[in-house]
């Protein structure tokens, strides 16, 4: 008789069950709490793309002119060494679209001159992060990393234009400083001072792209020679260009002037910087 009960009664639960699933099907898809259905509503922001997709071809972005004066030793090479340092070597990299640098160098008798300058350009996979905003971060943490000192009360009044002579490099201005070099020969000079004079410090610039530095340091007083080295890095939307200028003279006794070697950067980064905006 149980069994008889069991067999009575399903049925009416079958119909039960597929009238809860039918009705919960319906409110289901008409419900306006479904949880899939508000995610896919809810709006989407994309960040902005950044000015370049593409590089500059690095060896070809240095004129014939400039490496001239930037590798004064390039006079003294034989033709088919000069040929080879105009044309400069390459930076191995995996995509030249993203990453792109170029190297040149130049011996002669009073001292070896090195540029090498590297572009990067930003690329941001966040959404909520635009190429510029992750280009400008970038920059921020070889700015921190540079470690520049903080500007004097002078720096910043020249920067405001209190002083009334412009500091602005042409490019072909390689001012002497009173020191004895010759700048239009790159030579060292042996009573330049070891460290950058007043008002050439490591320092922010205000004057190149959106955002730039420059960075200049000397070698170890007890290295063989005293080599410095002058960095420009600057930000144009989302490329970030690096300049590095070196002099490493013959004798121990020689020290590579700031200023010329500044000027000589900083007219370079210039023209770069021009390219891109072109």
């Amino acid at each position: 008789m149980r069994h008889k009960r069991y067999l009575a009664g399903a049925p009416l639960l079958a119909a039960v069950l597929l009238t809860g699933c039918t009705s919960g099907s319906d409110g289901g898809a008409g419900s306006g709490d479904d949880k899939p259905g508000g995610f896919a509503t809810a709006p989407t922001k994309t960040a902005e793309p950044g000015k370049y997709d593409t590089l500059l071809e690095p060896c070809a972005a240095v004129d014939q002119g400039t490496l001239d004066t930037m590798l004064p030793g390039i006079e003294e090479l034989s033709d088919e060494q000069r040929k080879k340092a105009y044309a400069g070597a390459a930076a191995i990299t995996f995509d030249t679209d993203r990453r792109a640098g170029c190297r040149w160098s130049a011996p002669s008798s009073d001292a070896t001159h090195r540029l090498q300058i590297d572009f990067e350009r930003a690329v941001s996979y966040d959404d909520a992060v635009s190429d510029d905003e992750l280009a400008a971060d970038l920059f921020l943490d070889m700015q921190i990393a540079a470690d520049l000192p903080e500007p004097t009360e002078n720096e910043e009044s020249e920067e405001s234009g209190d002083s009334g002579e412009s500091e602005e490099p042409t490019a072909t201005q390689s001012p002497d400083d009173g020191k004895g070099g010759d700048p239009e020969q790159g030579k060292p000079t042996q009573s330049a001072s070891s460290a950058p004079p007043e008002g050439l410090e490591p320092r922010v610039l205000d004057d190149l792209a959106d955002e730039a530095y420059l960075d200049d340091e000397l070698g170890a007083a007890d290295s063989a020679t005293r080599q410095r080295a002058v960095t420009v890095v600057f930000r144009t939307s989302n490329v970030l260009v690096t300049v590095k200028y070196t002099a490493q003279p013959a004798s121990v006794k020689e020290t590579p002037d700031s200023k010329e070697l500044q000027d000589r950067a900083r007219v370079l980064a210039g023209k770069l910087a021009d390219q891109f905006t072109e």
